[in-house]
């Protein structure tokens, strides 16, 4: 049992540690899209549907808040987590955006 014990153990470190170096970038995990059926899209169509969500949530939290403030519902906390969602989601598309922006003149700037 102990044995046993001791394996899971090594097991889950080996896990972790694969993990790490997934998080750190240090090792890419590439799948065959000719086997899983996966289709790969641009970026401008990946940012389009970025945008897209990101709208839909800020309409849905809209919405959801218009809903509470005319009495048509009581469920404030379900309106404020979905505001919060909604704030969070549209904070990183503008760092996402600013990261881009940041990188583009970047390569403006090099020389060549």
């Amino acid at each position: 049992m102990v044995n046993g014990t001791v394996i899971s153990a090594n097991s889950l470190m080996e896990t972790l540690s694969l993990q790490r170096e997934v998080a750190k970038g240090a090792i890419s995990i590439k799948t065959n899209s000719m086997d899983n059926n996966i289709e790969m899209g641009s970026f401008t169509d990946l940012m389009k549907q970025k945008v897209a969500s990101v709208n839909e949530a800020q309409n849905y939290s809209s919405n959801l808040m218009k809903a509470v403030d005319s009495g048509r519902s009581d469920d404030l906390v379900g309106a404020m987590v979905a505001s919060q969602k909604a704030s969070l989601s549209f904070s990183a598309m503008i760092q996402i955006r600013n990261r881009l922006v940041q990188a583009f003149d970047d390569v403006i700037k090099m020389s060549i």
